[in-house]
């Protein structure tokens, strides 16, 4: 504020005492300009003109009862049009006139940020070009919330102008009009313009000669602006919570989808790596074959050779048998190691096998397949390529359910959003029609919020009857697996012989049912995901019950609410219907007189086109005998004009043959 003081010594010529001791008295204060009572001249309004729009520190300026002139308040005025730190404006006891509404509604016009302005005991309302211009700037303002024009002298057109600029304003909220002189006229105006503006919650009009109708209608008015502004901050925070949870529950439904294209591309990765892997294991599996086949068909043939060969020398049948019985103990020696060595193999694989079984309670029907491939590499290798292929299909196929799923979630999320916009944009109709949309905005929440827990329960017992079934599924495919082993185990009780080769096979197995273990651990730890996400939606579920609960109640006392509130309305209403009954069997008497005279009218147009047909064709009847009439006049003038020249021929003839007529050819 010392600034402000030095600006303005510097700015005037001769300044103020008295600002300049009011401003020292201010000293360091910052945010309120107290200039009231100080009779400010017109060099000091051009200086405070200069310096308040960089007045920073300026968020309060009381100019009341400064016996400000015209050309100073203009100046004052244009020099806050640029000011953007004023927030409150005091100009009352000034008796701005034309000049002053007019730089007043220059400044409403064009300064944004001045909130609350005070113009009382000014004559603003005498000169109506001046007010007329104030009122337009008053119109396009969107920044003033507080106007004070008590004591303005404003009649019942001045009235009618604030009207016109409430209709346009969208920012007041208080309007204080005492003591004027507005009238029944100037009530009703504002009164209609009330209709149409939902913002201003406060309009005094006491002494003023309004009647005491129009001012209950005011208060009742600025009652539901009031009851409208509650109801939309409400449903605004109502909106800002719910856009918050669609959010939230968006970013989990992507992290989640997002989780799972990872998940299934790891395990497609996993698939194609046990393919590949499945693919040379039962590459190799088929050349041991190959070469099982070729050793057997050797050793029948050399069967064959032996056979004849003892069949023709029985002398080598000691040496042979000697041999023999070398060869069994060697291979019963080899048998014995090999089974020692297979007793613990299958121990190991017992004590796996009952880790997997602990395991495999959550384990997918991809295992199983892959374990079934373990299995029964020998025999269904194509069956094992077809099963890759339908495992791809049905993953090609779940891809596209969850894109479908995603898909269909942004749809209803859509339709969610255009349906709140839909119940906002019908809030702003009248009362009844506000309440029973909030009643359908909140069905229409309520049923969303139970079909989206109905969705969360089939989930979930979708994913509890899946896992039921993989645990069948791993039962069965233990028993398969105990009647498999013991299949083997007989073979290799009655297969001695192929131990060598079977050792070969069983490396690869064991290496096959390592990473089958692998795979198994890897699946468990999907399944505890997918049983942890599976807590979280029911917990996340327990959640929205709870807030459907509140909702519930809030739905409960919005309900009481609206009983009152229609009951009113339904009065209301009532007696609503009752006169427009009473103007609609005024209206029917009018439509029944009206037909009856349209009837009438009919009626005579019908007569009157029968009597103009007639009347025209008596009219060409008549027109013909004038024809002939005219026909006939024509042929006795001509022959009247034969008679005549004929008689003139005649007495001309006679008066040459005549003496007279002699003499005078003499003459």
């Amino acid at each position: 504020m010392e600034e402000f003081r030095r600006g303005y010594a510097r700015l005037c010529a001769a300044p103020q005492e008295p600002v300049l001791r009011r401003l020292r008295e201010l000293g360091g204060a910052r945010g309120r300009l107290d200039l009231a009572a100080q009779g400010l001249s017109l060099e000091t309004c051009g200086a405070l003109a200069r310096l308040l729009p960089g007045a920073a520190p300026v968020t309060e300026l009381a100019l009341g009862d400064c016996g400000l002139s015209e050309e100073g308040a203009k100046l004052l005025l244009h020099g806050l049009c640029s000011n953007t730190t004023v927030k409150a404006l005091d100009l009352k006891g000034n008796n701005l006139r034309t000049v002053g509404a007019e730089a007043l509604g220059k400044l409403l016009r064009q300064n944004k940020s001045i909130r609350s302005l005070i113009l009382e005991w000014n004559s603003l309302g005498v000169w109506e070009e001046g007010f007329s211009f104030f009122c337009q700037g008053l119109g396009a303002n969107s920044s003033l919330q507080r106007l004070d024009l008590r004591n303005n002298q404003i009649n019942h057109q001045g009235a009618g102008e604030l009207a016109m600029a409430l209709k346009h304003n969208s920012s007041l909220q208080e309007l204080d009009l005492r003591w004027n002189n507005i009238g029944l006229l100037g009530g009703r105006a504002l009164l209609n313009c009330l209709h149409s503006n939902k913002t201003l919650k406060r309009l005094e009009l006491a002494g003023n000669n309004v009647p005491s109708d129009i001012l209950k209608a005011v208060e009742q008015a600025m009652d539901h602006n009031q009851e409208r502004e509650t109801i939309l901050s409400e449903t605004q925070n109502r909106t800002h919570i719910l856009s918050k949870e669609v959010l939230s529950l968006k970013d989990e439904k992507t992290r989640q989808f997002l989780d799972l294209m990872d998940t299934i591309d790891k395990q497609r990765e996993e698939i194609a790596r046990s393919g590949r892997m499945s693919a040379t294991q039962v590459s190799q599996l088929q050349e041991a074959l190959d070469e099982q086949h070729s050793i057997m068909n050797s050793l029948k043939a050399k069967l064959q050779m032996t056979e004849a060969a003892l069949a023709l020398s029985e002398q080598k049948v000691h040496d042979l048998g000697e041999l023999l019985r070398a060869t069994q103990q060697e291979h019963s020696s080899a048998a014995e190691r090999h089974f020692t060595e297979l007793q613990q193999q299958e121990q190991e694989g017992v004590d796996r096998e009952n880790k997997l079984l602990r395991d495999l309670s959550a384990a997918s029907e991809k295992n199983l397949l892959l374990r079934s491939q373990v299995d029964e590499l020998e025999k269904k290798c194509k069956a094992q390529q077809d099963q890759l292929f339908q495992v791809k299909q049905d993953l090609t196929n779940t891809t596209a359910e969850l894109k479908l799923r995603a898909a269909q979630a942004e749809e209803r999320l859509e339709a969610e959003k255009r349906r709140f916009k839909q119940s906002l944009e019908d809030m702003e109709a009248l009362r009844l029609k506000e309440v029973d949309h909030m009643t359908q905005h909140m069905e229409s929440s309520e049923r969303s919020m139970q079909d989206r827990i109905q969705r969360l329960e089939t989930i979930r017992m979708a994913l509890e009857e899946e896992l039921s079934r993989v645990r069948a599924a791993a039962l069965a495919e233990r028993g398969q697996a105990e009647e498999e082993l013991i299949k083997v185990r007989n073979q290799a009780r009655l297969e001695e012989q192929r131990l060598e080769h079977l050792e070969e096979k069983l490396r690869l197995v064991t290496e096959s049912r390592d990473e089958a273990q692998h795979c198994c651990l890897k699946q468990k730890q999907m399944v505890a995901e997918a049983q942890a996400k599976a807590s979280q939606l029911s917990l996340h579920a327990d959640g929205l019950r709870r807030r459907l609960e509140e909702l519930q109640q809030d739905l409960n006392s919005k309900e009481e609410e609206k009983v009152t509130e229609v009951n009113k309305v339904k009065a209301e209403l009532q007696e609503q219907v009752g006169h427009l009954q009473a103007e609609r069997a005024a209206q029917e008497g009018l439509r029944e007189k009206i037909a009856a005279l349209e009837r009438q009218l009919k009626a005579q147009s019908s007569n009157h086109r029968e009597a103009l047909l007639d009347k025209e064709a008596e009219i060409s009847v008549l027109l013909e005998k004038l024809r002939m009439k005219e026909a006939d006049i024509s042929r006795m003038r001509e022959e009247e004009a034969q008679r005549a020249r004929f008689l003139q021929n005649a007495i001309m003839a006679y008066v040459q043959g005549s003496p007279l007529g002699a003499h005078s050819s003499r003459r």
